[in-house]
């Protein structure tokens, strides 16, 4: 919490304006006690609040160097970032020994309600009646009614609905912190939605996410939707997460009409997300004389695209895209290959996707979006699903307590791709049910992207 500043002794005698010194207790010239001196006013700080595809031509492989694989299920026919035949379903990702604490059990309802802030159980100190007094008599006596119109108005807690709230967002009576507001997040765009949350164990939230739909050129439908997750250990992380996805998704909105294709599009929409991250970097050299060992702001990003008749993931990092097919019986899969030393270890046979990530090494990342990255690797594939699904694209938080397919797919609901919003609050729910020691953030696309106006039921 801020504190109130001292109050500095006056400069002339109140009674005689004649000049004092420091440390003066009385007027030297008429005797004055300036003891009696009136304090000014103290401030009134306020919390600030926020808030049939299309046959695109097959895309040229991104690099010349093999691409990563992904998790894939046998029924997606497709391609991947290199233009090669998608491998079959792979055996990694097969449910192996479920990491401690994640339930995987279906969730059946939602649970938003964090343990409740008793209101009346407890005795607050009330707040002191003569700072009101004080203020009140300040304000009648306030010479120009202009100023008194445009002060604004203390912002009152939220627990105890007496104290003002400070500079830094806690109640002066209580210490209570304020909610802000990216500490829960929804948004449902047509038939997309998502929403993020704080968490149980972090002080802010550092995730962030867009969603969106637009209309190709031949009138067909496309959503799409991207969700970033801000490094912990580099500086200003929630900035990172915000300015990634709002450049990606700018940059799909823009490139999705004009018939660019959608691997295409994906992969040029990671790239101005990363130079949107890199942005926050430059900033000049003495900014950095007090915290030299900073990293840059950095941050993870997985997005998606889904059409009529095409579902594309693009990704850096360990943030994930899930598909469950609205058949149960049907295989689900996870579509994206974290960048992490839990993923390079099985890749290379040196441990079992149990062991790797067992390890307390596990969610070390090799790969994300920041001006302290290494080489910029963005990883893009395509699918053609022959069934009806939805694309569950979500940040470590949620996949945290819910990692294999098959677990993912027992907790989302079964009608998330007609209620894609209700969903995503029942997996938003699950993650906090389960402990809640991220952030969690989750967007959910069903597939194929249904006709322009349908939207939730």
């Amino acid at each position: 919490m801020s504190q109130m500043p001292q109050q500095a002794a006056p400069a002339k005698c109140p009674s005689c304006a004649e000049p004092l010194e420091s440390g003066d207790l009385f007027c030297g010239a008429c005797g004055y006690d300036l003891s009696a001196v009136p304090a000014a006013p103290q401030d009134h700080p306020t919390l600030t609040m926020g808030a049939s595809g299309v046959a695109w031509p097959p895309p040229e492989p991104d690099s010349p160097g093999p691409p990563s694989a992904a998790h894939l299920p046998t029924d997606l026919p497709g391609t991947d970032s290199g233009g090669k035949p998608l491998p079959g379903s792979p055996a990694h990702d097969s449910p192996g020994s479920p990491p401690p604490g994640s339930p995987v059990s279906p969730a059946s309802g939602v649970r938003f309600d964090r343990p409740p802030e008793p209101d009346e159980d407890y005795a607050l100190q009330a707040p002191d009646p003569r700072v009101a007094a004080s203020a009140a008599e300040n304000a009648e006596t306030t010479e120009t009614t202009e100023s008194a119109e445009t002060t604004e108005l203390p912002k009152v807690c939220v627990a105890c609905r007496a104290g003002r709230v400070d500079d830094d967002g806690y109640c002066e009576n209580c210490g209570h912190a304020q909610p802000r507001e990216r500490d829960h997040m929804e948004q449902e765009v047509g038939p997309v939605a998502a929403v993020s949350d704080r968490g149980l164990r972090h002080h802010r939230n550092e995730d962030a996410f867009t969603v969106g739909h637009t209309v190709l050129p031949d009138g067909t439908p496309a959503m799409l939707a991207v969700v970033c997750d801000g490094v912990s250990s580099a500086t200003r992380p929630d900035e990172a997460s915000l300015a990634a996805s709002r450049a990606a998704s700018e940059a799909l909105l823009t490139a999705l009409p004009q018939g660019t294709h959608p691997q295409a599009a994906m992969h040029e929409a990671i790239v101005i997300a990363s130079q949107a991250v890199n942005a926050l970097a430059e900033e000049p050299p003495t900014a950095r004389e007090h915290s030299p060992h900073q990293n840059a702001p950095a941050c993870t990003i997985v997005a998606s695209i889904v059409t009529a008749g095409l579902l594309v993931v693009g990704w850096v990092g360990d943030s994930r895209a899930y598909w469950v097919p609205v058949d149960r019986g049907a295989p689900p899969a996870r579509l994206t290959e974290d960048d992490s030393w839990a993923a390079q270890m099985v890749a290379a046979g040196l441990m079992s996707e149990a062991e790797a990530y067992a390890d307390e090494r596990a969610h070390a990342i090799t790969g994300w979006l920041g001006a302290d990255a290494y080489e910029l690797e963005p990883h893009t594939a395509s699918f053609k699903p022959d069934r009806p699904g939805v694309v569950v694209v979500c940040t470590d938080g949620l996949w945290n307590y819910a990692e294999s397919a098959e677990e993912m797919s027992e907790v989302v609901p079964v009608d998330a791709a007609l209620r894609p919003l209700h969903a995503a609050r029942v997996l938003v729910g699950h993650a906090l049910d389960g402990g809640g020691h991220d952030n969690v953030t989750v967007a959910l696309l069903p597939f194929p992207a249904p006709p322009q106006g349908a939207g939730s039921a």
